[in-house]
């Protein structure tokens, strides 16, 4: 079956892309290629301000970028000193793909900061209030089988063989997963969340405060708790510490939106399976596309990250973040 995963992003020249933007939109731009996993997405600049034009792979749902566009305007509505990057046209289409034109965020990526303690907190914080922010929208794209969604264990299962020797190791969190999360699926709550805050997509103003986030494009109808879960995966990454970075963020985004007992019990549990998921993605797309490189971007560190919580009690690490959020 052919999916936004196994068929090729599209690959067009920045001159393609001016004649695109002043065709579409006419506008005279300049314009720079951003780094992107499966479309094509580039920083267009003209006289007066700076814009993202995003080009969808061939085998994207159209309905699935309503979704994005329709949740960015309806968090705007509800909170709209939360920054995300809102839609400036229609979707068009373009030699079989779907285009859009975006805002472009000023500021920088969390990524170039330090993660001191505060600042995890306050991450944790601002996923609250996107939660917050976006309780209430519903969208049916949202409701499908989703390969980064930590709840659709069954891509890591098709997929874990590409990983060679290390199947072992996702069998290992897979079998934690089924034990210690699947029998209470009915008791944690579901939401349709942003899926995606890692450190490359949360953005920071000029005053060194979080302000906004971008990349919808992993938005998914999911357990409530995975939100945080997504984003403590990757700050545990290359960390001496990993415990006592990811419950500030976890108490952070519990202070701002509560999270019940049971769901703070099992963060540990997705937060491993989601770094599951970066592993057998890039193992799975690496053997497709062995010259994109932006594929593995984060896999040798969920590869030692995932080493390191196998020989780890992942009950004691449950019990240390419940106790921590004072749950």
């Amino acid at each position: 079956i052919m999916s936004v995963f196994n068929s090729p992003p599209p690959n067009y020249s920045i001159e393609d892309i001016t004649q695109l933007v002043e065709m579409q939109y006419g506008l005279i731009i300049q314009a720079e290629v951003l780094y992107s996993e499966r479309d094509q997405n580039f920083l267009c600049s003209d006289s007066e301000k700076k814009f993202i034009l995003k080009i969808s792979n061939t085998d994207e749902d159209k309905n699935v970028l309503e979704m994005q566009n329709e949740c960015m305007l309806h968090i705007h509505r509800v909170d709209p000193s939360l920054l995300t990057p809102l839609p400036i046209d229609e979707i068009k289409e373009y030699k079989g793909s779907y285009v859009r034109l975006v805002e472009y965020l000023e500021g920088q990526f969390l990524m170039d900061f330090d993660h001191h303690e505060e600042l995890l907190t306050e991450l944790g914080s601002f996923l609250g209030r996107l939660r917050t922010a976006m309780d209430g929208f519903d969208h049916a794209a949202g409701h499908r089988p989703f390969e980064w969604d930590i709840r659709f264990i069954d891509f890591i299962k098709d997929h874990k063989h590409t990983l060679d020797d290390n199947e072992s190791l996702v069998d290992h969190f897979i079998h934690l997963y089924e034990k210690h999360v699947l029998p209470f699926e009915n008791d944690l709550r579901k939401s349709m969340n942003h899926n995606d805050a890692n450190t490359h997509n949360v953005m920071m103003n000029g005053r060194g405060e979080i302000s906004g986030i971008i990349d919808f494009g992993d938005m998914i109808h999911t357990f409530t708790a995975c939100e945080p879960a997504v984003c403590m995966a990757y700050i545990a990454l290359e960390k001496n510490d990993p415990l006592a970075d990811i419950q500030e963020v976890l108490k952070g985004f519990h202070d701002r939106y509560a999270l019940t007992e049971l769901e703070l019990s099992k963060v540990v549990y997705l937060m491993c399976v989601r770094s599951c998921i970066t592993l057998t993605m890039a193992a799975y797309r690496m053997k497709l596309f062995p010259e994109n490189n932006y594929i593995s971007v984060d896999n040798n560190q969920a590869f030692h990250f995932l080493l390191r919580m196998k020989n780890e009690d992942l009950e004691s690490w449950s019990n240390a973040l419940v106790d921590y959020c004072g749950a």
